[in-house]
């Protein structure tokens, strides 16, 4: 059993996330719901999410907390 991109993405998000905010990662890990595909690979079902605003010039990512379902 191994990581998924998907899920690996979803741990450099969290990562990026606590950064930037300045708080500790591992609530944000604690709360990821896994899936396993049928290859094996886990599967993160609720990632943070990153949302740029229509209405800002800047390039610099909005960083919500889970996906809704």
């Amino acid at each position: 059993m191994q990581f998924s991109d998907q899920a690996l993405g979803a741990v450099m998000m969290a990562l990026q996330k606590s950064l930037l905010e300045q708080t500790d990662i591992v609530p944000v890990l604690k709360d990821f719901n896994f899936k396993q595909n049928e290859t094996g690979e886990l599967f993160v079902m609720n990632p943070p999410l990153v949302k740029m605003s229509e209405d800002d010039d800047r390039a610099e990512p909005v960083i919500k907390g889970e996906m809704d379902p």
